[in-house]
């Protein structure tokens, strides 16, 4: 298992959930044989899940609360609890703590319309490429519900341009209405982070940033294999 997200069948509904892990001291004074042998064990409890798909990102060296992310696509929920539980249950489980995790589900937006530019605005069969994700929970003030649709979407279409001035970026929105505390799972992903900061400045100064209540914390994520994760836990 190289840790990236395979095409899972299409049942018109995706739930995500991002998974922010993050590894106890303790892990650190294991033996590197140790480590070694409950990683692989973790591992081959990952890949044994067949009804989701899965890519894996480290936050290592980005934040000090989180050490690395794991990125849950499938079309049933049961299917995320029993990974999840499946996850927490093995040896490396025991040195684990989750201090964010965020659940969504996929649908088309109500405001592209003709706006939609190929390849920016992302699906749940179209799992991350890019090197880096910066994923961030948002909630809108209530005010902006308040708003005629048309208005709405007006104000929605100068977001849009402002993001198809940046093509590299590409945009991934799960909604968590009633699912979750949160409103929406924003992902944007590409391989340069100052293209993203670019677009994030520009976008602050939009009529829609006026309806913003909570777009933090933010999560730079870098994408990785496998190995890879588990070496830069230590």
């Amino acid at each position: 298992m190289e840790g990236q997200a395979e095409k899972i069948p299409d049942s018109g509904k995706h739930y995500l959930r991002y998974a922010f892990f993050r590894v106890a001291r303790e892990w650190r004074s294991l033996e590197p044989v140790s480590k070694k042998q409950l990683g692989t064990e973790f591992l081959e409890v990952l890949a044994s899940a067949p009804d989701v798909a899965i890519s894996l990102f480290s936050l290592v060296g980005f934040r000090a609360d989180a050490d690395f992310m794991v990125l849950l696509d499938s079309t049933s929920l049961d299917a995320h609890q029993e990974l999840t539980a499946r996850l927490l249950g093995t040896k490396m489980g025991r040195y684990l703590e989750t201090p964010y995790s965020y659940l969504a589900m996929t649908r088309p937006s109500h405001y592209i319309g003709s706006h939609k530019h190929p390849g920016q605005e992302g699906t749940a069969q179209e799992p991350p490429v890019c090197k880096f994700l910066f994923v961030y929970p948002f909630v809108k003030k209530r005010e902006w519900y308040g708003l005629p649709f048309g208005e709405r979407r007006r104000i929605m279409a100068e977001h849009f341009k402002i993001g198809h001035k940046y093509p590299a970026i590409k945009i991934h929105t799960g909604y968590s209405f009633g699912l979750d505390d949160q409103e929406f799972v924003l992902a944007f992903e590409g391989d340069d982070p100052s293209e993203f900061l670019a677009l994030v400045e520009e976008l602050r100064g939009s009529e829609a940033s006026r309806y913003t209540e909570l777009e933090t914390p933010i999560f730079t994520c870098r994408r990785v294999d496998a190995k890879r994760m588990l070496a830069l836990i230590g």
